[in-house]
């Protein structure tokens, strides 16, 4: 069943407006009809709906809720923090990562990173990846869309581990401590 994600302003009592390019992929590329139900998340409640397409226009479509459906999306709230590696290597682990079921991604400098990113890029980098998110989680059906933060680096990410109950760190030369004992 194809998904399709919306702020909680498009959704006026028991319609919704889908908007944006969801509406040319709705029309064009799955080829819905009036009639055809979809499932609608709501960004910001984070609540998920049946629905049946009532109109169909250019610039939106208009759909009626026909139910409510139930939140799968885990207690557990992992985040990850990735450092940033070359080429395009972080979209496929944003790609997995939203998959297999991550609440937020953080890129990390790192001392040794080969990757270095100015400020344009980056907000270029954070818009692409986000995107990359948003169709991961139409992909395999999430109720939410991961948000991909920006960039920080190691002294920031100090200040944010106070944030967690368990921080899990994968270091290559670990010898005594394993994922057993935690």
């Amino acid at each position: 069943m194809p998904r399709f994600f919306v702020k909680n302003e498009q959704i006026r009592g028991t319609t919704i407006e889908i908007l944006g390019e969801d509406v040319k992929h709705i029309k064009n590329v799955i080829r819905k009809q009036i009639g055809d139900n979809l499932e609608i998340c709501d960004q910001d409640t984070r609540k998920s709906y049946m629905c049946k397409i009532e109109k169909i226009e250019n610039e939106n479509i208009l759909a009626n809720i026909i139910e409510e459906l139930q939140n799968y999306e885990d207690k557990v709230k992992v985040d990850i923090y990735q450092g940033l590696p070359k080429a395009d290597k972080m979209e496929l682990i944003i790609q997995k990562s939203v998959e297999l079921g991550a609440n937020a991604i953080i890129p990390v400098e790192m001392k040794r990173c080969v990757v270095k990113l100015n400020d344009k890029d980056k907000v270029k980098k954070i818009e692409r990846w986000q995107k990359i998110s948003e169709v991961a989680s139409k992909q395999c059906g999430r109720d939410i869309i991961p948000k991909i933060n920006n960039v920080v680096n190691i002294s920031k990410i100090c200040s944010l581990i106070e944030n967690y109950n368990i921080l899990i760190v994968a270091y290559e030369n670990e010898k005594e401590n394993t994922l057993k004992q935690q």
